[in-house]
């Protein structure tokens, strides 16, 4: 017994006579294939009266997450990833006392000068 406004196990909610062709389901495509820096090969499908000026060169590989392109033997390369740099790192590249007086002090100055204010005495 079926109660309240649940459909029927195993009914299509929103199915209706409309047939795959009525969906454009098949339609002329043609299908790139594009290449990451792994040799993942992803492949995509276009319409087939599509320019080619727009199909993309390079994609985001869904595998991977690199970029793919469509050149088999020269696929782009990987990306160059920073190593990781602890606080310390940081704080080592940080300025001098001197220099960070200084710096503060011009973009004083300039602030004023736009402004059209005198330094204080």
């Amino acid at each position: 017994m079926v109660s309240g406004n649940s459909a029927i196990r195993g009914s299509r909610v929103g199915a209706g006579p409309m047939g795959e062709q009525d969906h454009g389901f098949h339609a002329d495509r043609v299908a790139i294939s594009y290449w990451d820096a792994l040799g993942n090969e992803t492949v995509r499908y276009f319409a087939a009266n599509l320019p080619d000026e727009e199909i993309p060169e390079v994609i985001d590989s869904p595998s991977t997450g690199l970029p793919a392109g469509r050149d088999q033997a020269n696929p782009p390369s990987l990306a160059k990833t920073e190593p990781y740099k602890t606080h310390l790192a940081y704080v080592k590249e940080r300025r001098s006392e001197e220099e960070a007086a200084a710096l503060l002090d011009e973009a004083l100055q300039q602030l004023r000068a736009r402004r059209g204010t005198a330094a204080p005495e």
